[in-house]
């Protein structure tokens, strides 16, 4: 369907229209909410709609780093009615090439892609080019009904390089991706169930609540069962079978698939 929603422009470092002065280089870009089996994190850039800009890079990757020295459920989620915006336009427009072959927001999201636990992206409003791709590394994403999906990239001389051009195509196939792409437009929440890009909608303000729901199941199971399942899953399809006999056979020798099984079992006798 045709989306007439008008995409915010872009701001840049200094947090332009009616910005507060908050938006200053030494505020961290993140919230951090912290339990035993998830974290929950937060943009918190509300100001410039959330736009990934240097700093926040950094402290996603000093969150990926605790992630996989102790895994855990991550909920990705934005401040302010928005998931995030794009990319910081004005450090984008200064980088050269050689900042693009270091991939410095590619190289950040792949790494929370291949995080041990799962990732969920609760997605609220603009979910727009880096943001969008931020999204798109994540294995499941929930939306509200005024979420919106694009990647206006080419309309600014750039292509969408982060992720969309391989991971949108595996999420939503490859003549869906292609149109999004090569046209920049922008989906909204219907389109983008229709189209699997997000499991499912939830009005704003049930929104955390249902990505802790789905955190929930992940924690009732095996983690190291669901480690190993995000593994095959990202492992390529040359991989397949013989990597999943190999991941079984490490959980056919624990003690938790015994301890799991014989309870299975004492409940059904019961």
């Amino acid at each position: 369907m045709a989306e007439s929603t008008q995409v915010p422009a872009p701001v840049d470092e200094t947090g332009t229209r009616d910005a507060p002065a908050r938006a200053v280089m030494g505020a961290p870009r993140i919230r951090i909410d912290a339990t035993d089996d998830r974290v929950v994190a937060t943009l918190d850039r509300s100001e410039v709609r959330n736009a990934i800009d240097q700093a926040m890079v950094d402290e996603l990757h000093a969150l990926c780093a605790e992630l996989e020295e102790r895994p855990r459920t991550l909920i990705l989620t934005g401040a302010g009615g928005i998931f995030a915006a794009g990319a910081d336009i004005a450090q984008l427009r200064d980088r050269t090439g050689d900042d693009a072959r270091r991939g410095i927001n590619a190289t950040v999201f792949d790494r929370i892609r291949h995080l041990p636990m799962p990732v969920i992206a609760a997605v609220d409003g603009f979910a727009l080019g880096g943001g969008a791709e931020l999204a798109y590394a994540a294995d499941i994403r929930l939306g509200t009904p005024r979420v919106r999906f694009g990647n206006p990239e080419p309309g600014l001389g750039i292509i969408a390089a982060a992720g969309a051009t391989w991971r949108l195509p595996e999420i939503v196939g490859h003549a869906r991706a292609s149109e999004l792409l090569l046209t920049a437009r922008v989906i909204d929440a219907d389109e983008a169930l229709a189209w699997g890009l997000v499991s499912s909608l939830h009005e704003p303000d049930d929104l955390l609540a249902a990505a802790h729901a789905t955190a929930d199941r992940i924690a009732a199971n095996s983690a190291r069962a669901t480690i190993l399942t995000k593994r095959a899953l990202l492992a390529p399809r040359a991989a397949h079978p013989a990597i999943d006999g190999e991941l079984q056979a490490e959980l056919f020798d624990s003690t938790d698939k015994r301890a799991r099984m014989t309870a299975f079992l004492e409940r059904k006798t019961r």
